[in-house]
């Protein structure tokens, strides 16, 4: 590689941190955050003689192998007739974070925390979400536990939600439990180290992919979407990756809809509303029909998430190479999810991607607010006390929440172009197999396989079809503004 194109890291950061101020969002804690800080000696405790001591249970964390802000553990026990108990454990963030203090006042602004390959801007100070409110391994920690009786069939027999002190026995990466499901990969070490996890991983494994098949026959989207990650080494990037889908994030992706589905449930029974994350039907409905028929397939004239399920499936399995770029249109023609406030008693609006009526936030309120707001009214019910959030309130908050994770994914998308620039900077002039992924009336889009990379087409360009492969050079690349440009070769 020419020296002369070596960027520092610190490029990146200097790029996102600009990013989160152009979006609205504050890139560093404020002086009282610091303050109030200094004053929080441990981890949150509570003297409730009705919070359950659950430490013994052979709970576990499943992240990114970098995760330190670890937010849920799961547990299971087997029981008669196919059935099984699976146990969720949300840390209970509320216990050190008080609505209106300096911390929460900042979490409330941002919303979210921000992912960038170079920096994160972690929505709460670091010392609580990955040390005193993470759900670190051999630490007590309070929680709120989802305990849900999940039939042979994947139905929920019974469910209910409530508060405990759970201790993690054990940090499990993705990747890595991935692989010894599949039986590419020994079973990690952390699992060995504390005796019947491997039960434990593979009784959950299997309740996870009976949920996720009893989702899609009722009308959730299959849907694979273009998710590449920056690999440094040392202080430059050297490549990209797109992330892969596998069994064992879709083990907590199963686990966590089933719980979030439950949150919602709980809080419209008790009477109280609740802060709720739809996907509406789409209104365009119409040209997402007309993307099936140019696939030679029919669709019905109105929304129907199942029929819609059912073809992504058969498009999975026709087309995995461009599958990602079907999914990314279905996407952006459904619409873009959201934050409402929903009263009990009123028609759910419903989450039209994963094929359900009643959907909140609730698994991860280390990283996003709404999942506190929503803690925090379950603490509510819990308790027996007001609910923290008046329906006002919540109406607020979900247009600001929409609107900040907005800007939240803009900081993240915008940033990722740019690490694609820096990388592809000392290779202008080098050829590509690529393939078409999106044409407006004046530009071409296109995406590079290695490294997965996508850019523009410039100078005159012939009418090409999406999915059309092709053959380009690289001509131009700009880090700052996140551009790079192409030449069609053939």
């Amino acid at each position: 590689m020419n020296a002369a194109h070596i960027r520092p890291r610190i490029d990146l950061v200097r790029i996102a941190t600009e990013a989160m101020s152009k979006r609205g969002l504050e890139p560093a804690f404020p002086p009282g955050v610091a303050q109030q800080l200094s004053s929080i000696t441990g981890p949150g405790s509570d003297t409730d003689p009705r919070i359950r001591d659950l430490t013994a249970l052979p709970w576990c964390s499943l992240d990114n192998d970098d995760s330190l802000d670890l937010d849920q553990l799961t547990a299971c026990e087997l029981l008669g007739g196919g059935s099984v108990r699976i146990l969720v454990a949300v840390a209970d963030v509320g216990a050190l974070v008080k609505k209106g203090s300096a911390i929460d006042e900042h979490a409330r602004f941002n919303t979210t925390s921000v992912y960038t390959s170079a920096k994160v801007f972690p929505m709460l100070p670091e010392r609580l979400s990955t040390n005193l409110t993470s759900l670190n391994q051999d630490q007590d920690r309070l929680a709120l536990v989802t305990e849900l009786i999940v039939a042979a069939d994947a139905s929920i027999a019974e469910a209910t939600v409530y508060r405990a002190k759970v201790r993690n026995k054990a940090k499990f990466a993705y990747d890595a439990v991935a692989a010894w499901i599949d039986g590419d990969g020994p079973l990690p070490e952390a699992a060995r180290a504390v005796g019947a996890l491997d039960l434990q991983l593979r009784t959950q494994d299997e309740v996870a992919q009976r949920l996720r098949a009893r989702r899609h026959t009722e009308g959730s989207l299959e849907l694979e979407t273009f998710q590449p990650r920056a690999v440094f080494e040392g202080d430059r990037v050297v490549d990209i990756r797109q992330q892969v889908q596998n069994r064992a994030r879709q083990l907590i992706e199963e686990l966590m809809i089933a719980t979030n589905e439950h949150a919602a449930r709980f809080l419209a029974s008790a009477g109280v509303a609740s802060l709720r994350r739809v996907v509406r039907s789409p209104e365009r409905w119409l040209r997402i029909t007309e993307v099936a028929a140019k696939l030679g397939e029919s669709l019905p004239k109105v929304p129907d998430s199942r029929a819609l399920a059912a073809f992504l499936a058969r498009r999975h399995k026709a087309d995995p190479v461009r599958f990602p770029d079907l999914s990314l249109a279905i996407v952006k023609l459904m619409g873009s999810g959201e934050y409402v406030a929903e009263r009990p008693g009123d028609a759910p609006i419903g989450h039209f991607g994963l094929g359900t009526r009643e959907y909140t936030h609730s698994t991860a309120p280390n990283r996003r607010f709404p999942d506190l707001i929503t803690s925090r009214m379950l603490k509510g019910v819990l308790t027996g006390t007001e609910p923290p959030y008046s329906l006002a309130e919540l109406e607020a908050l979900a247009q600001h929440c929409t609107e900040q994770e907005d800007g939240a994914q803009k900081v993240e998308r915008s940033v990722r172009k740019s690490e694609a620039a820096m990388l592809l900077e000392s290779h202008v002039g080098q050829q590509f197999d690529a393939i078409v992924t999106g044409r407006s009336v004046s530009d071409t889009w296109v995406r590079i396989f290695t490294p997965p990379v996508e850019g523009k087409l410039v100078a005159r360009v012939p009418e090409l079809d999406v999915g059309q492969r092709i053959r380009v050079k690289l001509v131009a690349t700009n880090v700052e503004r996140g551009f790079i440009d192409f030449v069609l070769i053939y």
